[in-house]
């Protein structure tokens, strides 16, 4: 009976490739038959201190060899990875902690004594940092390197703490089975199509020596998780690295020979590639570059295509909640093709009405998606009635992504409905106008958010970060962005920063836009339509 199992899948390609590299962080790297030992010893270590199937074990780390070696270990031990945000303070933490019912906590030396102010009484592996430390060395000498854990089964669960850049963070729970087929490779995304078997991925990397993937995004994220598991699981390389750096991007690029970058959207592909076009970088070895997560502007995939030509630029939507629902994917800049943010749908999604029915072309709802889905949000079944409903006998799952269809069947995405701005009775979707402000010369980025108005309920507002050197002319980008959207969408209030902030996966980070705008006075009023 296939058991379609997060630590099977793994264990196959550890079988089928023993000798080849699994991963490969700054220097260091590791053969698959090393990362297999590793967790092994790991996970007997925390299996004789009392983990077992079902418990939740926190990973608090950056990217690092030793993270993903923790990752594993624990689904050996049918445990869940919680995965717990590294710039979490104190009070964060301690809601993270008590709401994940944590039973032990893996976490970087660094965060020692952090983790000894929130949870003193919690049992701990400490991972080593630069100058060594930590009680990770002596629990991997403890640990029995041998893979005897017996049987697991596809219903063990998977925990995915979102972001959180609206409110605490959400806990996501899945199935494996489930969240195998939705966001690892368990189904074709380009087809729909199930794999027959687990053992499939495993088959198929061995047909060469594996691609070289670099996740750029930090593993507490599941856009970087899963594209390193699921490289794992079809014997293929990752590569990752410290922290963002677009110079360090291209020099691993280089020294690594990757032929697949995975990120998340404007807030990192736009640095990698303006850092490329300052020239002294060989991006020869790269075939794809992929990115979901966040809005990936067709300005900034056009930059991609006219520097790197022979490239696939892939754009996937989806959420923790409910795994891939759609892609797009632009393969040359002739035709005007790459100006077109809509992308194909999966063979389960839809856009639901406000009456729970699908939309007709031309219609805006909320994104659904069917087949694989997560159980709901752990410890909150209020946001899970939310969540997951039936419609004729069908189970989906809505995040809250409002979506348009279009004539032809390809979607929009829109953004949050809760980022939606409502402005005079018109709804202003954020993403739409970032898009079009990343297409004015001097803008580097931007963040629009809305803000409390006396006649028309919200207004537009936009913080905006100009290209090095450059001196805004925000009549001229009010201008620009008029040629581009309607009057009612072009922001009324604006605000010059030197940098947007955003959170360590690229997200927009609304809480500090709306603190920024709060505090400090707008740079400009448009007489928006």
């Amino acid at each position: 009976m296939m058991a379609a199992n997060i630590a099977d899948l793994f264990e196959h390609a550890a079988d089928a490739f023993a000798d080849r590299p699994a991963v490969y962080f700054g220097e260091q790297e590791i053969s698959y038959a090393g990362l297999e030992e590793r967790a092994n010893r790991l996970a007997h270590f925390l299996h004789d201190r009392g983990v077992g199937p079902g418990d939740h074990v926190g990973l608090y780390a950056g990217n690092s060899i030793e993270a993903v070696v923790a990752m594993i270990a624990v689904y050996k031990l049918r445990a869940a990875v919680v995965n717990v945000n590294f710039r979490y303070v104190e009070n964060e933490l301690q809601f993270l902690f008590a709401d994940a019912s944590l039973v032990a906590l893996i976490h970087d030396c660094r965060f020692t004594d952090r983790v000894a102010a929130v949870a003193p009484g919690l049992p701990t592996v400490v991972l080593p940092d630069e100058s060594g430390g930590g009680s990770y060395a002596d629990a991997l000498a403890a640990g029995d390197p041998r893979r005897d854990f017996g049987p697991r089964s596809a219903d063990d669960l998977y925990l995915l703490y979102t972001g959180g850049t609206t409110g605490y963070p959400k806990g996501v729970i899945w199935r494996h089975e489930d969240v195998w087929r939705a966001l690892g490779g368990g189904v074709d995304f380009m087809t729909g199509v199930p794999l027959e078997d687990e053992w499939q991925q495993s088959v198929r990397g061995a047909a060469g020596d594996g691609m070289v993937r670099l996740c750029l995004a930090p593993l507490i994220h599941g856009n970087a998780q899963w594209a390193a598991l699921m490289a794992l699981f079809a014997g293929d390389v990752v590569v990752m690295l410290p922290h963002f750096d677009p110079g360090e991007v291209w020099r691993t690029i280089e020294r690594r020979r990757v032929n697949v970058v995975v990120l998340i959207g404007d807030a990192m592909a736009r640095p990698i590639i303006e850092e490329y076009a300052a020239g002294g970088h060989d991006g020869s070895s790269i075939v794809a570059v992929s990115s979901s997560g966040a809005l990936f502007s067709p300005v900034v995939k056009r930059q991609y295509l006219e520097l790197l030509p022979d490239i696939l630029v892939t754009d996937a939507i989806g959420a923790s909640e409910t795994g891939f629902t759609g892609l797009g994917v632009v393969a040359d800049v002739p035709g005007g093709a790459v100006e077109d943010p809509r992308v194909m749908p999966g063979p389960t999604t839809v856009v639901l009405g406000d009456d729970g029915r699908p939309v007709p072309p031309g219609g805006v709802g909320r994104l659904a998606k069917s087949g694989y889905l997560p159980l709901g949000y752990y410890n909150d079944p209020v946001k899970t009635a939310a969540l997951l409903t039936e419609l004729d006998g069908v189970r989906y799952a809505l995040p809250g992504d409002l979506a348009r269809l279009e004539d032809d069947g390809t979607i929009t995405l829109l953004g949050r409905g809760s980022t939606c701005v409502n402005t005079g009775g018109e709804k202003v979707f954020p993403e739409e106008v970032e898009g079009a402000l990343k297409t004015h010369p001097d803008v580097f980025d931007a963040l629009v958010i809305g803000l409390p108005d006396e006649r028309l309920g919200q207004r537009v507002a936009a913080l905006v970060q100009g290209r090095p050197g450059a001196k805004l002319d925000l009549a001229a980008v009010e201008e620009h962005l008029r040629e581009r959207i309607a009057g009612y969408k072009v922001p009324r209030a604006v605000w010059l920063v030197d940098e947007i902030a955003r959170t360590i996966s690229g997200k927009a980070d609304y809480r500090w836009a709306h603190r920024h705008a709060t505090e400090h006075p707008a740079e400009e009023v448009s007489h928006a339509d």
